[in-house]
């Protein structure tokens, strides 16, 4: 059988899985990126079932998370992703069924939430023992899978870098999606008031999860509209995912002692397949000079980026920040929004559906 490897949460064997000998027993489920391009790239294949490597647990899954990097890595554009062919995916919900050596037994039935670092999008998953989290009493296997990658990158943007304070200003770019949804709820709880950019068929529902001020950004300028709204002082803490142009622009706003958070590149995926052109502008349009110790100095700002995929060896850290966010589940504070499920046969559909902003909260693959 196929083993499980806990560097990757990849099955060991590269080639494509109809390479793989038939096997008795059940057969795992996977969609896999054989080259980049188009949503239609997507393939799902079926693989012999894996053995959990010591020290992991194997989990049956109900729900994987989608998000925007692994449409960047289909395109193309995403440097952490293996070499293709490869299973994208970096967050799971579901049963664990079976466990490695040195793993307790008392795991075995639990209802598990599973950091991936790719391989996700799979009906079962081996994840390293450390990276897999009891599910709370009474939280869908859709609510868990919608939680790890949005909220523990919220929680690092708003709590840990950002410094949210009471009484704060804190606007966030695609407030709408599963990150700023996540953002939001923290930066209500801190006490911050919230200014959010999104299309305006999202702002009802934006206003009822707490977002104080909405700007449409595809017609208004973020810019004067958050000056406006802060009469004239912008914001403290500027989160924003596109880059390039609007980098250039929340830097601008941003009050004395106000940070800018960076954590993605959306304005580089601007089509169904790689767009030269696309990058050639974030490259040219990304304000590298604002970025300079001097300029930082003398304007009292800072500028700082996250990528939760590049904090994999910090386990201890990132445990910690995802107890708290679950705890703040068990309050009632933290509630992600599930914008819609699709099935597996389905991912494309799934990333055509991210990438035309048509999504209002997380997106998931069922098996």
């Amino acid at each position: 059988m196929s083993r499980c490897s806990s560097s990757s949460g990849r099955f060991d064997a590269t080639s494509k899985l109809s390479d793989h000998p038939a096997q008795t027993g059940t057969r795992v489920k996977q969609i896999w990126i054989e080259k980049f391009g188009a949503p239609d790239v997507l393939t799902v294949k079926a693989a012999p079932d894996p053995t959990p490597a010591a020290g992991e647990l194997r989990v049956r899954v109900e729900a994987s998370g989608v998000n925007f990097a692994d449409i960047m890595g289909r395109l193309g554009l995403y440097p952490d992703l293996p070499p293709v062919p490869v299973v994208p995916g970096y967050e799971v919900a579901g049963r664990v069924d079976a466990v490695g050596a040195g793993v307790d037994a008392s795991w075995l039935g639990r209802n598990v939430i599973a950091l991936t670092r790719f391989g996700g999008y799979s009906d079962v998953v081996c994840a390293p023992q450390g990276r897999v989290f009891v599910r709370p009493e009474g939280m869908s296997a859709q609510a868990g899978a919608a939680l790890p990658v949005n909220y523990i990158t919220a929680w690092q943007l708003v709590v840990v870098m950002g410094g949210l304070k009471k009484g704060e200003t804190m606007l966030v770019h695609s407030a709408g999606g599963g990150v700023g949804i996540a953002a939001t709820q923290l930066a209500k709880h801190i006490g911050a008031t919230v200014i959010g950019t999104a299309s305006a068929g999202k702002h009802a529902a934006l206003r009822a999860i707490g977002v104080d001020h909405l700007i449409d950004y595809t017609r208004e300028d973020f810019e004067a509209r958050a000056r406006e709204i802060t009469g004239g002082r912008g914001g403290e803490l500027i989160l924003d995912a596109v880059g390039g142009e609007s980098a250039k622009k929340g830097f601008r706003i941003l009050a004395p002692t106000g940070r800018l958070g960076m954590f993605g590149a959306s304005s580089m995926a601007a089509g169904r397949t790689r767009h030269p052109l696309a990058m050639l502008a974030f490259a040219l349009k990304t304000p590298w000079l604002h970025f300079n110790p001097i300029t930082l100095m003398s304007q009292n700002k800072g500028v700082f980026g996250v990528n939760v995929g590049h904090m994999w060896d910090e386990t201890a850290r990132v445990s910690g920040w995802f107890g708290e966010i679950l705890d703040l589940w068990r309050q009632g504070i933290v509630r992600p929004q599930i914008a819609r499920t699709f099935s597996f046969d389905e991912a494309g559909a799934a990333h055509e559906f991210i990438q035309s902003r048509g999504n209002l909260g997380k997106v998931l693959l069922t098996p």
